[in-house]
């Protein structure tokens, strides 16, 4: 399930606190991005931390089955690369919003900052 997370709801709701009105999951952009503002041409990117390797805590590789999550967990991280790439490419901002950031106090004024 890539849609609806708990981080990302946790935004959205924040984003529409602010006054902020968005598109979600928009096909016709590369990496389906969670949060669109298609008339500024800016994305915001939802990541949970373990599945998109942050450096925080909830980053951790599992000890057991490395063989599996070693090569799994790098492909998303490079997809996410891939993604902003061709983000850029195309003339879209993108800014990524991690799982341990969501609940920190600054989280809206760093949005706004984005998105002004």
């Amino acid at each position: 399930k890539s849609t609806d997370t708990a981080p990302e709801l946790a935004v959205r709701r924040l984003l529409h606190s602010l006054g902020y009105r968005f598109r979600l999951h928009r096909a016709d952009i590369p990496g389906k991005p969670d949060i669109v503002f298609p008339t500024s041409k800016r994305v915001i990117l939802v990541h949970g931390c373990f599945w998109h390797q942050h450096s925080c805590k909830l980053g951790r590789i599992p000890k057991g089955n490395q063989g599996y999550w070693v090569p799994k967990l790098l492909r998303n991280v490079q997809r996410d690369k891939d993604v902003r790439r061709q983000l850029r490419g195309l003339g879209w901002q993108a800014l990524a919003v991690w799982e341990c950031q969501v609940k920190e106090p600054g989280l809206a004024s760093r949005l706004r900052r984005f998105l002004e």
